[in-house]
């Protein structure tokens, strides 16, 4: 018999200075068994840092033809398309075709090194891709937070988020690999 993914649920306070976006959000996240604690609260991040009312999670991890997160017009169109971790260059070129800006929250240590290294010049070409790391240490931080039922807050300012909740919290530095490029 297949596990199932573990259902997070998740209250979130937003408050992202240079956007001026200051919002409440209660959010539901499935945890695919294959996925861990610290890949759980990346995408929650991921969420924080780009929060929008359209913004909403993909399928899952499960799935190749949606991305972690997304956000899509009225007409259904996607604006933007957010993946966590260290996906393939076919995709995020894919991606890049499909919607009107791509970005990769990528973590993984020595494994975001090799991947970088191996991919660095194929994801130059797409002007539409930003790229940004997290430290070891700093997604860590962001799993220790995870617990099934969570009342967070995340301030945004100036490329660094701080999220937490009344016992813990932790900075965030987001690291630029690759900016989209003006059109």
């Amino acid at each position: 018999m297949a596990l199932g993914s573990t259902v997070y649920k998740a209250e979130l306070s937003i408050a992202d200075i240079a956007r001026g976006y200051y919002a409440d959000h209660v959010l539901s996240l499935a945890r695919h068994p294959s996925e861990t604690e610290e890949r759980l609260m990346t995408r929650l991040l991921a969420f924080a840092l780009h929060a929008h009312e359209n913004l909403r999670f993909g399928r899952g991890i499960a799935t190749d033809d949606e991305p972690d997160l997304w956000q899509k017009d009225p007409t259904g169109g996607i604006d933007l398309w957010i993946d966590v971790g260290l996906p393939d260059e076919r995709s995020v070129r894919k991606a890049c075709g499909r919607a009107g800006r791509v970005v990769v929250l990528a973590y993984g240590g020595r494994k975001l090194d090799m991947w970088w290294h191996q991919n660095a010049d194929a994801l130059a070409r797409n002007r539409n891709l930003e790229v940004v790391t997290l430290s070891p240490e700093e997604t860590s931080q962001l799993a220790a937070l995870a617990q099934r039922s969570m009342r967070l807050s995340c301030t945004v300012q100036a490329g660094s988020a701080w999220i937490g909740s009344d016992q813990s919290g932790c900075n965030v530095e987001v690291q630029h690999l690759k900016r989209a490029s003006d059109p």
